[in-house]
């Protein structure tokens, strides 16, 4: 992390295991790191490796067995759940692989929804879903339902979703997987420029060294240990 940049993300001795029948299988150990305000961060490793893990241990998806989790100066280990979601609806905002929208509403709808959780108004929410459909260029889209949307719109929806709360942390996991080569281009470009012009904090998994080489850093995770990854091109 550059010394100039704050850490939004401060992360100390977290571990975490699973249990399958009467066997533990350990996913993380002794994880320590911090992120910085405006990083854009690709998280790299095989399969099982604990990148998706660690991913949704951020997003407050899931819960540590050990260690601390600060977001923007707040432990997140320490909220209980109903907290924990309160919190994750105003700090986090969430691209998936496969985009997530919900088929029987429309691009603006679907973007529309995290902010239910707000106390916005009706107008107030209307011009947060505008903008953000036209951050991602989709303003002329915003009546048209998923199935009338090519794979690479549907994920921009999926960034207007994930940016319309103007969130602390933006969380991808493998967001560009299930997009043909051009698509994955685009997508990649509007959240370098999320990263760049709007200062946005991402934090992506990704198998794709391709996509990982559009983030500022890059870290690798092997059998639940974190490294820099041994490829890493500066950026």
């Amino acid at each position: 992390m550059p010394p100039e940049q704050e850490p939004i993300v401060r992360i100390r001795r977290v571990s975490k295991s699973y249990r399958s029948g009467s066997r533990v299988l350990p996913v993380l150990e002794d994880i320590s790191i911090d992120i910085g305000q405006g990083e854009f961060l690709a998280l790299m490793g095989p399969s099982g490796s604990g990148k998706s893990t660690l991913l949704n241990l951020i997003a407050g998806i899931d819960r540590t067995d050990g260690g601390t989790i600060e977001i923007g100066g707040i432990d997140i280990t320490k909220m209980s759940e109903t907290e924990l979601a309160e919190w994750r609806s105003l700090h986090v905002g969430f691209i998936f692989q496969f985009y997530n929208l919900i088929p029987v509403l429309t691009a603006y709808e679907n973007v529309e929804l995290p902010l239910y959780l707000t106390g916005l108004s009706r107008m107030e929410k209307s011009e947060h879903v505008r903008t953000a459909l036209a951050v991602v260029k989709l303003k002329d889209r915003m009546d048209h339902y998923p199935a009338q949307l090519s794979g690479g719109e549907q994920q921009r929806v999926a960034i207007a979703r994930a940016i319309v709360t103007d969130p602390t942390i933006i969380v991808a996991d493998e967001p560009t997987g299930d997009l043909d080569r051009k698509s994955a281009q685009d997508v990649l470009d509007l959240m370098g420029r999320l990263n760049s012009e709007s200062r946005k904090t991402i934090i992506m998994v990704t198998h794709d060294p391709r996509a990982a080489r559009r983030a500022r850093s890059i870290l690798y995770l092997e059998k639940g240990v974190l490294s820099h990854a041994p490829d890493q091109t500066p950026f």
